[in-house]
C-alpha cells in the first residue's frame, strides 16, 4: 500500500513539472500540424471489425474464382476443348478506300461507294460522258476459287487511275477473326486499321469538258466522222482545262469486267474505242503547221513578211520521172497576191509551197529547217504530259523517206512542198499541236501540259524558243485576220477576240476522207488559253468540221464559264 502511494506521488510530481524549453516548443508548433498527413493524431490500431470485413471479402472472391474455374475446367472443359480444336484464327484484309479524283472546282470525277451489306470493299464510280480516257479505270481485288485474295489491292489500268496509282492507293488494314469449321465468327480484333488513299485535284474544268465532248460526239454522229479530239490548255502554266477523245469506253464496265458483250463490242469497234486520240492518236495535221513554217521562214530570212507571192491556184515544176511533163501542186483556190499575214489568214498552199521548198526566184526554207523549227516547237516529240501511252509522231525527212520508201528514196522538192503544208508523212498528236500553238501564243514559252492541278514541277518544265518578238506578232496578226475575214471566220464572236488557224488534211490514196482541224488562242490581246479540235476521217465533201465544234464551245463558255475570257 505504501509502495502504491509513493508511486502515485512520484507520478503526480513528474507530470506537474514542465521544462521551460517545452513551453517555447509548443508555442511554435501550435496550428502547424499537417492534418492530411495525420500529424498531431494519436495512432490507433485497426479494429477487429475492419479486419473481419476484409478477410470475408477476400474469401468470397476466392470462392467465386474457384467456382468459375471449376465450371470452365470441369463442367465446360470438354466443350471448350472441342472449340479450341475446331476454331481457327484467320487474317482478314480491311481494304482501304481509294482516293477521290476531283476537277479544279472540286467536282467529283471518280469516287467510292460502299454498300455495307454487300462486298468487302467499295466500288468505284465515275462521272460519265467525256471523262473515261482521262480518268481511266482500275481492276478490283480478286479471289481464287478457294476464296483467298490473290490480288489484294486496287490497280489502276489506264488514265489518271494508272498514272497516279501509288498516290490514290491506300494502305490496307488487317484484323484477326476467330471462327469455327462452320464459319461462325466468335471474335474479331483489328490489328491495323486501313489508311485511305490520297485525293487528287485535276486541272480539268468538268463543265467545259462535258460540253466539248457533247459537241464532238454530236458532229461525229451527224456527218459522220470516225471520231474526234479536242483540248484547251493554259499557255502560262500548262494546265489542261479540257481533253476530249471520242468515242470512249465506260470506265465502270471495264473495272467490273462483268459485261462481256459490251467489252467485246469495244474490242471489235473499228473506231478504236480504247485509244485516247489526244495523246496517242497520230494524224496528218494539214495547214495548222503553217504558223510554225512561217516563223521559221522569218527567222531564216527566207522572206520579208510584206513580200507578196501570186497564187493563181497552183504552181508547176518539171516531173522528175518524165521531163516532158510537169508536176502540178494545187492551192485549194486561187488566192491572188498574198503576203505572209494574208497567206496565214486564207491558208494559201502556194505561198507555203514556195517559202517551204522554193520556187523560181523565191528562196525556200528547206526540209532540214522545216524539221528544225517543227521540233523547236515540240512537234514530233512527246510533250511529257502526266499520262501513260503518249506517242511521239513523225516529221518527214530524207532519212525517214529512205527507210519507208527504199525503192524511191531520193528526196524531191515536191516532198518538201507537201511537208510545208502538213501533208506527206507528217504525223502529230493533238496535244503536240496545242502546245506548239500555245508557244506561238505566248511568244515562245513551250510549257509541259499536265492534268494534276498545282503540279509542283510545272514551273520548271518549260523551255524558251528564242525568236524575234516581231515575228510572233506577224503570225498573231495573220491568225487574227483569219478569224476576221479568213478561213476561221466562224470564230469571230463578240464576247472574246480569238486568233485561229484551220487545217484540212487529205487521207488515203483516194483522198476521199479528211481530218478537219482548228487551233488557236484567246484572248487575242493577252493570250491565256490555246485550243485545238480535230475531227477524224470525215467525208471530203463535208464543209462542217472542227471550227463548228469550237464555235459551239465558245458560245457555251460565254454564258456558263465567262471567267476564261477575262
Amino acid at each position: 500500500m505504501i509502495r502504491r502511494i509513493l508511486k502515485n506521488k512520484r507520478t503526480k510530481n513528474a507530470s506537474s513539472y514542465v521544462d521551460p524549453d517545452e513551453i517555447f516548443l509548443d508555442s511554435q508548433n501550435i496550428g502547424n500540424f499537417d492534418v492530411q498527413q495525420f500529424e498531431g493524431r494519436i495512432e490507433r490500431p485497426v479494429s477487429k471489425k475492419t479486419v473481419f470485413f476484409l478477410g470475408t471479402f477476400f474469401i468470397v472472391c476466392g470462392i467465386l474464382f474457384l467456382s468459375r474455374l471449376g465450371f470452365l475446367q470441369i463442367q465446360k472443359g470438354e466443350a471448350y476443348f472441342q472449340r479450341s480444336e475446331n476454331n481457327t484464327l484467320d487474317k482478314k484484309i480491311l481494304f482501304a478506300d481509294r482516293g477521290i479524283i476531283f476537277d479544279r472546282n472540286k467536282k467529283q470525277l471518280a469516287w467510292n461507294v460502299k454498300d455495307e451489306t454487300v462486298g468487302e470493299f467499295a466500288s468505284r464510280k465515275y462521272l460519265e460522258n467525256g471523262f473515261s480516257h482521262i480518268i481511266g479505270y482500275l481492276s478490283y481485288p480478286a479471289k481464287d476459287k478457294a476464296g483467298n485474295y490473290w490480288r489484294e489491292s486496287f490497280t489502276g489500268k489506264d488514265g489518271i487511275e494508272k498514272q497516279y496509282d501509288a498516290r490514290l492507293q491506300g494502305v490496307n488494314g488487317v484484323k484477326i477473326v476467330e471462327n469455327d469449321v462452320h464459319g461462325k465468327v466468335y471474335s474479331e480484333n483489328v490489328v491495323n486499321a486501313p489508311v485511305r488513299g490520297a485525293d487528287l485535284d485535276l486541272s480539268l474544268d468538268s463543265r467545259i469538258q462535258t460540253k466539248l465532248f457533247s459537241s464532238i460526239k454530236t458532229l461525229s454522229e451527224q456527218i459522220p466522222f470516225k471520231g474526234g479530239a479536242g483540248m484547251i490548255i493554259d499557255v502560262t502554266n500548262g494546265e489542261i482545262i479540257a481533253s476530249v477523245s471520242y468515242p470512249e469506253y465506260d470506265s465502270a464496265i471495264l473495272a467490273s469486267g462483268k459485261d462481256v458483250a459490251v467489252i467485246n463490242g469495244y474490242l471489235n469497234d473499228k473506231r478504236q474505242v480504247f485509244m485516247d486520240r489526244t495523246l496517242s492518236g497520230l494524224y496528218t495535221p494539214g495547214s495548222i503547221v503553217k504558223p510554225i513554217v512561217a516563223l521559221g521562214a522569218l527567222q531564216e530570212k527566207v522572206i520579208d513578211p510584206l513580200t507578196k507571192i501570186l497564187s493563181t491556184g497552183s504552181i508547176s515544176i518539171p516531173n522528175p520521172y518524165d521531163k516532158t511533163k510537169e508536176t502540178v501542186f494545187k492551192d485549194w483556190r486561187a488566192q491572188g497576191w498574198v503576203n505572209m499575214r494574208d497567206a496565214i489568214a486564207v491558208s494559201s498552199d502556194v505561198y507555203f509551197y514556195e517559202i517551204g521548198g522554193g520556187f523560181q526566184s523565191q528562196k525556200g526554207l528547206g526540209i532540214a529547217n522545216i524539221e528544225k523549227y517543227s521540233r523547236m516547237f515540240g512537234i514530233g516529240e512527246k510533250t511529257g504530259v502526266d499520262m501513260p501511252d503518249e506517242k511521239s509522231g513523225v516529221i518527214p525527212s530524207p532519212e525517214w523517206k529512205a527507210i519507208h520508201f527504199p525503192t524511191d528514196a531520193a528526196w524531191r522538192v515536191g516532198d518538201t512542198y507537201h511537208t510545208a503544208i502538213g501533208q506527206y508523212g507528217y504525223q502529230v498528236t493533238p496535244i503536240q499541236m496545242v502546245r506548239a500553238i500555245g508557244a506561238v501564243a505566248n511568244y515562245g514559252t513551250l510549257v509541259t501540259p499536265h492534268f494534276l492541278l498545282n503540279d509542283s514541277l510545272k514551273n520548271s518544265q518549260v523551255s524558251k524558243i528564242d525568236l524575234n518578238r516581231d515575228y510572233f506578232n506577224v503570225v498573231h496578226e495573220g491568225m487574227r485576220q483569219g478569224v476576221l475575214a479568213g478561213t476561221t471566220v466562224a470564230l469571230n464572236v463578240p464576247y472574246v477576240q480569238v486568233a485561229a488557224k484551220s487545217g484540212t488534211a487529205q487521207l488515203g490514196v483516194a483522198k476521199n476522207k479528211v481530218n478537219s482541224w482548228v487551233t488557236g488562242f484567246f484572248p487575242y490581246d493577252h493570250p491565256h488559253y490555246a485550243f485545238i479540235v480535230m475531227m477524224e476521217a470525215g467525208p471530203k465533201t463535208n464543209g462542217v468540221g472542227g471550227t463548228a465544234v469550237m464555235r459551239e464551245l465558245l458560245d457555251y463558255m460565254s454564258t456558263d464559264t465567262p471567267e476564261y475570257f477575262k
